[in-house]
């Protein structure tokens, strides 16, 4: 019985370690900043060296670079499917601004936290 019960607590022993050691390397993302417009809903780019483009495209020109980053979703609509054979597959885009009134750019939702099509944010 000795046995039995010394090898159950050192395997919940390992569990807890385990689970501790994933749930301490589980990053929460940052507060959304302030300046935003306070109408549109907030996403947030989890990726490092984000692609911001001129249009849902592939081919557009890239306007800016952008790693674990907050920005306004104004619409988002379907473009050109993007595969990232460490996240997935998708053709939903977000039209974004840095900040109240600022230029727009086009983000793959891949990168976007919120799944393929963000809930909250309107189709284009």
């Amino acid at each position: 019985m000795k046995n039995f019960t010394r090898r159950h607590v050192t395997l919940l022993a390992a569990a807890a370690l385990a689970f501790g050691g994933l749930t301490a390397t589980a990053q929460a993302a940052p507060a959304a900043p302030s300046g935003g417009d306070p109408t549109l809903t907030d996403v947030y780019i989890w990726a490092t060296d984000v692609n911001l483009r001129q249009q849902p495209s592939v081919s557009a020109p890239r306007l800016a670079v952008r790693s674990q980053y907050w920005l306004d979703a104004v619409c988002q609509t379907q473009g050109d499917t993007v595969t990232d054979p460490d996240v997935g597959t998708n053709n939903w885009w977000t039209a974004v601004q840095e900040f109240s009134g600022s230029d727009l750019a086009w983000v793959n939702n891949l990168y976007l936290r919120g799944g393929q099509k963000i809930e909250g944010v309107p189709d284009c």
